[in-house]
């Protein structure tokens, strides 16, 4: 072979060197992913524009990731990993506080704004796509209401946790995505001492049905 000739370019992985993959490339793309999950949405969002945002060829992509869906997966697990901390602030206190607990440690999430935009890009994209719905809808199932339903030791855990989670993700919905007003700007302290004893009984409260009628007579 002439000297003059470069070797012909093998197909398949990158090469991590060639391809730049030093132990950073993995949090770039990530980072990429989630801006361009945020600004362009599920939909319109590409390997090739992540790649593109993070530096590194759309292989390199495919290689630590996979498909979109597993991009997007990876993504929403890192931006939503500080509200996966939640089943453990049910046991960091008194059993008749965990409502407030859950209350101010979800919407002092949602109050950061380094956690908060990440967080959009998240809701915006499950709301308009089924697939993200599900990557989204598994990670939440999987990884935080089953969690919390397995320390609440009351009838019927796994749907008082969706219940409550229910309550404070639609809150989040109306006061950060929609913007709806008065809650919208209402002190975030108000918030958490009006939604904290509904909480508290969805996680821990008796259920009505097991409860006597009013008008039956004493035992």
């Amino acid at each position: 072979m002439s000297e003059g000739l470069a070797a012909p370019r093998r197909r398949g992985r990158p090469a991590r060197a060639a391809a730049g993959a030093e132990p950073a490339a993995r949090d770039r793309i990530l980072s990429a992913a989630r801006g361009e999950f945020a600004e362009r949405g599920y939909d319109k969002a590409s390997i090739r524009g992540i790649a593109k945002g993070a530096g590194v060829d759309p292989a390199l992509v495919h290689h630590y990731f996979g498909t979109k869906d597993q991009v997007f997966a990876a993504a929403i697990e890192r931006a939503f990993e500080p509200a996966l901390r939640a089943p453990d602030m049910l046991l960091a206190g008194p059993h008749e506080e965990q409502g407030e607990r859950l209350a101010r440690f979800f919407l002092g999430i949602w109050e950061d704004p380094t956690h908060r935009e990440p967080l959009l890009a998240i809701v915006r994209s499950a709301v308009g796509n089924e697939a993200a719905a599900a990557v989204f809808r598994d990670l939440v199932s999987s990884r935080l209401v089953a969690r919390v339903a397995a320390q609440l030791g009351v009838p019927d855990p796994r749907l008082r946790a969706e219940l409550a989670a229910a309550q404070l993700v639609g809150i989040a919905l109306l006061r950060y995505v929609i913007k709806m007003r008065p809650l919208a700007d209402a002190d975030p302290e108000h918030v958490i001492a009006l939604v904290a004893p509904g909480v508290q009984r969805l996680l821990t409260g008796p259920d009505p049905l097991d409860a006597p009628p009013p008008d039956a007579p004493a035992a």
